[in-house]
């Protein structure tokens, strides 16, 4: 996909799901992957992962330059929340943009936060993760993990023509190690990526997607 194809795009949630059934399992058993506690809940949800996905991510890593490593931000994002995620997003467009109609509201809503219906962090199948040096320190990505369009100005959009050579070159070495790996990255979030799910099939001319919503099975 040349042109940036947003999540609530007709094209995405038209694609049908068979889900392979593969489980969701912990990052955290994963020692050689760097876990970041920002996005940390009580259950732990944030650190889960399919497998098929976990195995890609890992094999990422070791395409990585010596010396960086991958760190773990959030992967699997229960139904419930990601719902709250994107109402409280749509609800501050709203508020910012009272022309915008309901169809304007969802498209720009989509740049940062999926329509819950069809969002890859509730199958499992999305990591957002950036770079860390040997000694932990997070590499200049030219914006902050999870920086809202807004905020950036923009700058989070991955090709952002408005982020210094350093961060460019940054973004490209972590997407060089990941789609390498077989994932796809989300154009509005550098640190975005996934397998699987409905996005990556429509990025790469699957007829299916792998993954559908999951839920964390209960203690």
């Amino acid at each position: 996909m040349n042109e940036i194809v947003l999540m609530s795009d007709p094209r995405v949630a038209a694609i049908p799901v068979a889900d392979c059934g593969e489980p969701l399992v912990d990052v955290r058993l994963e020692v050689s992957l760097a876990m970041d506690s920002r996005k940390a809940d009580p259950v732990g949800a944030f650190a889960y992962l399919r497998e098929g996905v976990l195995t890609r991510v890992l094999q990422a890593q070791q395409q990585l330059p010596a010396g960086l490593r991958l760190l773990f931000v959030e992967g699997y994002r229960p139904p419930a929340l990601q719902s709250h995620y994107f109402e409280r997003y749509a609800d501050e467009l709203r508020a910012g943009n009272p022309d915008f109609s309901p169809t304007q509201v969802r498209e720009a809503a989509s740049r940062y936060v999926s329509p819950p219906e069809i969002a890859p962090h509730s199958a499992g199948a999305a990591v957002d993760l950036t770079l860390v040096s040997a000694d932990g320190r997070e590499l200049d990505m030219g914006t902050r993990v999870n920086a809202s369009p807004e905020e950036s100005d923009g700058a989070c959009y991955t090709d952002a023509p408005t982020i210094g050579p350093e961060a460019r070159a940054n973004r490209r070495v972590l997407g060089d190690a990941l789609a390498a790996a077989g994932l796809v990255n989300y154009p509005t979030e550098w640190w975005h990526w996934s397998f699987g799910d409905r996005y990556w099939a429509l990025a790469t001319g699957a007829d299916t997607a792998l993954y559908g919503p999951r839920w964390l099975p209960a203690d």
